[in-house]
């Protein structure tokens, strides 16, 4: 008879105990969340994916923010929270993933950042779907082999940004992530020799300045040379021209 109610009295406790668990939400007006986050590689222009260093959806820091409500939660992985106290109570919520730092420009320093809204309800299991884009705006700077043929003593290009930082882009291989803000392309190259063997002069390119650079957007600068006539500089952005002079009128000798 002893044995009996003991083992009656465990049995007891464990419906008790998973009585109390699955009531949680009951009790509180809470409802379970699972943050699921999906990274996007794409950018416009292309619709191309670019390859960088890509950090596992789980590793993106989170934070909860309550909407129409007060609330605030950080996390330093969404692994945190998904795998810790995952109850929010019901109301609507907005979740946002991070990862990277925007303020660190250059090769490979790719920023991803997504965000959704979300409702919680009592005793309901709610997963949320966040999809974390490029927060860079890329450049890349390239010249074509009539550039480098006309300016055969040589060429220098820098590209700057909107918070001073400068990238030598001579010979650019794969593009810069910077801030979506502005960046400012210049350089100078070397002439042709004349006729009677003059040595070449060194020119100040001309500047070119994009004020209103956009997030997940790759920017293509082409410089080009023409010689329709008279030798013409010409500066396309994804293949739309931006600005043609002709060389031997507008372009200053001796450049700094």
């Amino acid at each position: 008879m002893r044995k009996f109610f003991t083992i009656a009295s465990l049995c007891a406790l464990t419906l008790s105990a998973c009585t109390k668990e699955s009531a949680k939400g009951d009790e509180k007006g809470e409802g379970q969340v699972s943050i699921n986050c999906e990274v996007v590689t794409v950018v416009d222009d292309t619709r191309a994916n670019v390859s960088c260093t890509t950090p596992a959806a789980e590793d993106f820091a989170l934070k909860i923010e309550g909407v129409g409500h007060t609330y605030t939660a950080d996390y330093a992985t969404i692994a945190e929270f998904n795998d810790g106290d995952n109850y929010l109570h019901n109301g609507a919520f907005k979740a946002t993933v991070t990862a990277g730092d925007i303020a660190e420009e250059g090769y490979d320093k790719a920023t991803f950042v997504g965000s959704a809204e979300f409702s919680v309800e009592a005793r309901k299991n709610t997963e949320v779907q966040v999809k974390a884009t490029i927060a860079n705006a890329l450049v890349k700077v390239e010249v074509t082999d009539n550039f480098k043929k006309y300016f055969e003593g040589g060429h220098t290009l820098k590209l700057t940004t909107a918070a001073g930082n400068e990238f030598d882009v001579t010979e650019q291989t794969a593009p810069l992530f910077i801030a979506p803000e502005s960046f400012t392309v210049s350089g100078t190259a070397v002439k042709q020799p004349n006729q009677s063997g003059v040595e070449g002069t060194t020119v100040a390119l001309p500047e070119y300045k994009n004020t209103e650079a956009k997030a997940q957007t790759l920017y293509t600068v082409k410089l080009d040379v023409e010689n329709a006539g008279s030798a013409q500089l010409t500066i396309t952005l994804n293949d739309t021209l931006v600005e043609s002079i002709d060389i031997e009128q507008e372009l200053n000798d001796n450049a700094k």
